[in-house]
């Protein structure tokens, strides 16, 4: 493509932030690159051929009031654009006319002799009298090739270096003017769906299948019914061990602290943290009592899935349930543990895993009751939602570190 219709494709698509001046050189983005001082197409009433430094400095001013113009690009030493050729440039430049008459494409030139023109070519036609004379006789025999490899390879080099390359593969795939993100956006949220969907039909399942694993480390087995539970009664665990049944996590009711039973699903679950008001007011119907949650993310993707009940009502357990209990979310206020089966801090958390969620720009006072305690403190941003999932990781790992030494104490 010449300068003069590349700066004019260049103008019509409003990328002229996109030719910028390197050394001698003008880049046209990606595309093109011509020297600064190279003739373009378009001649001057006064007969001259405008260079491309000329016309790429005029239609980038053009709003500025024209003795300012010529001021200005006298200061600069760039030739500037007469007053007579301003409009029929700028409408041609803009796409607002088609052609003009000062346009003047120059025929190309041999490149191996530039400064002599290229020979005419004649048209052959066999019954054209013209071409060969009477008296002339050809002779049949071996066509040999009049050009030498040597510089016929001389040729094809010539080619190949000026050649420049217009797009690749990636740039092909590049729209200008359009976003796919949204395309991105609506597949990732179906694709959630999906799982969330197959995970809730699921949830029923791998809760007995949480109770039947538990019960088989321990060495009980006998169930009485297919959903594993036993019409028996059993007897409540001692020490340290987990109780029979599905682990439970324990978080506080109040607003105040950042995990309730409002966002810890999405928080475990999905690694992102939503603050509580604002889960309360997505969630339809009354605040659930128990909330079913699993790990969906780990390092270990052969790791068999177990479910973990959420609870925020200590009251409500039974004697038997406080040994299901493996973690709680602590709120930094002793009220939090009033009338838990516990005689102190140090028994509570020898027995059940303690985190304390806090915002990593809080202020130290807010965690200095915290710190007394055996108790994890876990950091997030208030802004940057892409650390949640870390954070969330940081809280699973714990947490099943800590049920594997009850679980072989």
């Amino acid at each position: 493509m010449d300068p003069l219709s590349a700066l004019r494709d260049f103008t019509i698509r409003g990328e002229l932030e996109n030719i910028v001046r390197f050394n001698d050189e003008f880049r046209f983005g990606s595309d093109y690159t011509f020297p600064v001082s190279v003739p373009t197409a378009y001649r001057s009433k006064q007969g001259n051929l405008y260079t491309l430094e000329t016309l790429v400095y005029y239609i980038k001013n053009h709003q500025v009031k024209h003795t300012d113009y010529i001021q200005n690009a006298r200061n600069q030493g760039i030739p500037s654009v007469t007053f007579p050729d301003r409009k029929p440039l700028i409408d041609y430049l803009t796409g607002k006319v088609s052609t003009s008459d000062s346009i003047e494409f120059l025929v190309p030139q041999n490149p191996r002799f530039p400064d002599l023109p290229l020979p005419a070519v004649e048209e052959y036609r066999p019954d054209d009298g013209a071409i060969l004379d009477a008296d002339d006789v050809v002779e049949a025999g071996p066509v040999h090739d009049s050009a030498p490899d040597s510089e016929r390879g001389d040729c094809m080099n010539l080619i190949r270096t000026s050649e420049r390359p217009l797009k690749d593969r990636e740039a092909l795939l590049e729209c200008k003017g359009r976003n796919f993100f949204a395309v991105l956006t609506a597949s990732t949220r179906r694709e959630e769906e999906r799982q969330r969907m197959e995970s809730q039909q699921r949830k029923d399942g791998l809760v007995a299948k949480s109770r039947l694993m538990s019960a088989d480390e321990r060495g009980l087995g006998g169930y009485g019914d297919d959903l594993g539970y036993d019409p028996a009664p059993k007897p409540k665990m001692k020490g340290g061990k987990i109780g029979e049944g599905v682990p439970i996590i324990l978080v506080p009711s109040a607003f105040q602290t950042l995990i309730t039973i409002y966002n810890v699903k999405e928080f475990l679950e999905d690694g992102v943290f939503i603050p509580t008001d604002v889960k309360a007011k997505q969630m339809k119907g009354p605040k659930p009592d128990c909330v079913t949650v699993q790990k969906k993310f780990s390092r270990d993707r052969d790791r068999v899935v177990t479910a973990y009940e959420v609870r925020d009502k200590p009251s409500a357990l039974k004697p038997e349930d406080w040994d299901r209990v493996v973690a709680v979310f602590v709120l930094g206020k002793e009220w939090q543990f009033k009338d838990w089966p516990f005689k102190d801090h140090v028994e509570i958390f020898n027995k059940i895993k303690g985190f304390f969620m806090r915002f990593e720009d809080d202020s130290i006072e807010s965690a200095k009751t915290v710190k007394q305690w055996n108790v994890k403190i876990i950091s997030i941003s208030k802004n940057k939602r892409h650390q949640d999932r870390a954070a969330a990781l940081e809280v699973w790992d714990r947490l099943e570190e800590f049920v594997r030494s009850r679980s072989h104490a």
